[in-house]
């Protein structure tokens, strides 16, 4: 092929930016999905009637419930919560629709995991075995349908 040109499709690139641990997440609350303008897709996940609530409240009150949200990626929590699947399908397509250029959001945790699991095509159940510092940077580029994890980038 030489001399020739190789036509390539337009890049899209992420930084999907994981904010310090604020108050809500230092005492283990579940978030309330706060908007993203522009990025509606990649608002956090809709605890429903856990929002704001401690893990360890949920439990006392639903171990049932918990146990099963942890365990089938399809169960929404109460209240109109969504499930992991509803989440990942929501960040997909929203990652499916950005123009070409790089793209930069503040998410939470849930939503880099969503984004990885969605742009790696893995199991749903990948989603509880990734876990996102706070205050890193995951990046993510896609062209033609196919999506790359940027992994270990230089200090």
């Amino acid at each position: 092929m030489t001399g020739e040109h190789v036509k390539r499709t337009p890049l899209v690139r992420v930084h999907l930016v994981r904010a310090p641990l604020g108050e809500a997440e230092r005492r283990h609350r579940f978030p309330y999905g706060d908007s993203r303008p522009g990025y509606e897709g990649l608002r956090g996940q809709d605890h429903g009637a856990w929002a704001g609530r401690t893990i360890d409240e949920v439990a006392a009150e639903d171990p049932v419930a918990l146990g099963r949200w942890t365990a089938d990626t399809s169960y929404a929590p109460p209240g109109g919560g969504e499930s992991v699947d509803a989440l990942i399908a929501r960040v997909g397509l929203q990652l499916a629709g950005l123009a070409p250029g790089t793209h930069r959001g503040v998410v939470e945790q849930g939503v880099v995991r969503a984004a990885v699991v969605w742009a790696l095509e893995l199991p749903a159940a990948a989603f509880w075995r990734l876990d996102v510092r706070p205050e890193s940077v995951t990046t993510l580029t896609g062209r033609s349908g196919r999506w790359n994890l940027l992994v270990g980038a230089p200090e």
